[in-house]
């Protein structure tokens, strides 16, 4: 099948369309990201002690973020080809495997060489992860369902989000940062055993290659969520990369009301990822507009009135909120433009999130060291409101309705 225009995003699942859900499975998986992105968050919260036990700067132990991120791109892209010829379970399995060695090794690490190897482990489990998570989910539940699966299984995403940081910042105190990356490897087994448990077979469908993904950038469907992808995604976080020294500089937040303020901004997103998936199930197209154009409509109020501390406190957890439905939107989407190549096309999707992701930073911090913390908050409305509007000119409505 060739999905070449963006009035086929509704297209059905190629192949054998499931009748009953897995909705075992689908928990796995979400049990799956939340080991990953919690391991992803964990360095923020345990940089100072991470780089006193291992003699290096704060900024040479942040490189590992950076090392995670780098190669997760290049994992989205080529494990959907590496890995085109095995069952998707044994691939999943084998993630998550590396997930617990990535997290044995940074707990063991007796130098920032062997803690760079660990997240470089972490950055290929996660991309792959991501670059199968979409197509995984259209196996496992009717095609009806998929947007439901995509909610639970971002779920882990929130949750991670919310409590990543925090917990891993006190039992770091209480326990050591070693001892975190040990119990977060234990999740990790955790998790394995229950995918191992729940996962159905999953023989591969298509066999892609280079060529596949050179194929899906020539179709005008797949370019407009890539090129919302780079709007939107970059918007928000050159904005929200910088919120806390918005918080401290514009409000004048206390540390403490800041803590709370980013909590209440994970809260957000929990219940936005619910809220997007409900509205996904009505209409696509909402979605994603709507998770763009609030943004956007958040960081213009926040801008205007943003000196006001209970308004600007209101203003980020609505942020939460609005961000919390876009994944959603935006993976769905790409699954329905893309039903021959799920996986190959989810790989695109996370580089290019990774590229927005990473641009988003660097030029927000160009905009924050040059033109201040409120240009960088200008910025993502702009940009977040420019992705809303590309949508709403290129997508047609019938192409986004929900089936």
């Amino acid at each position: 099948m060739s999905v070449t225009t963006a009035e086929n995003l509704d297209v059905s699942p190629v192949g054998e369309e499931r009748t009953e859900p897995a909705w075992l499975a689908v928990i796995s998986l979400t049990l799956g990201v939340f080991g990953l992105v919690t391991a992803e968050f964990l360095p923020a919260s345990l940089l100072t002690p991470i780089a006193a036990d291992l003699g290096v700067s704060d900024g040479a132990a942040g490189q590992t973020v950076t090392a995670t991120a780098v190669i997760g791109a290049v994992a989205g892209l080529a494990t959907p080809i590496v890995t085109r010829d095995f069952d998707r379970r044994i691939v999943m399995w084998s993630l998550t495997l590396l997930l617990v060695i990535s997290n044995v090794l940074a707990a063991t690490a007796t130098g920032l060489t062997m803690l760079l190897i660990a997240r470089l482990l972490l950055g290929a489990s996660l991309g792959a992860f991501w670059s199968m998570a979409g197509a995984m989910a259209l196996r496992l539940v009717p095609s009806r369902l998929v947007p439901r699966a995509l909610s639970i299984v971002f779920t882990g995403v929130s949750v991670a989000t919310v409590s990543a940081a925090p917990v891993g910042a006190y039992l770091g105190g209480l326990l050591g940062w070693r001892a975190v990356f040990v119990i977060a490897a234990g999740i990790a087994l955790v998790t394995l055993f229950a995918q191992m448990l729940t996962m159905p077979k999953l023989p591969p469908r298509a066999s892609p290659n280079i060529g596949t993904l050179f194929e899906l950038l020539g179709r005008p469907s797949v370019r407009l969520v890539l090129i919302t992808v780079l709007l939107s995604i970059s918007g928000h976080f050159a904005g929200f990369t910088y919120v806390r020294p918005f918080l401290e500089q514009v409000p004048a937040l206390s540390v403490e009301m800041i803590s709370l303020v980013l909590l209440a901004y994970g809260v957000g997103g929990f219940f936005g990822n619910f809220a997007g998936a409900a509205v996904i199930e009505r209409s696509l197209k909402a979605a994603v507009v709507l998770g763009s154009l609030l943004i956007a409509v958040t960081a213009a109020a926040l801008v205007i009135l943003g000196t006001s501390l209970s308004f600007a406190a209101a203003a980020v957890a609505f942020w939460g909120f609005a961000f919390g439905a876009l994944p959603v939107g935006i993976q769905t989407w790409m699954v329905r433009v893309a039903p021959d190549q799920t996986e190959a096309a989810n790989g695109l999707l996370v580089a290019a999130f990774q590229v927005a992701i990473a641009s988003g930073a660097i030029f927000g911090g160009m905009l924050v060291d040059h033109l201040g913390v409120v240009a960088t908050i200008s910025y993502c409305g702009i940009a977040t409101l420019l992705g809303a509007m590309l949508v709403l000119a290129f997508g047609r409505r019938e192409a986004f309705a929900a089936s």
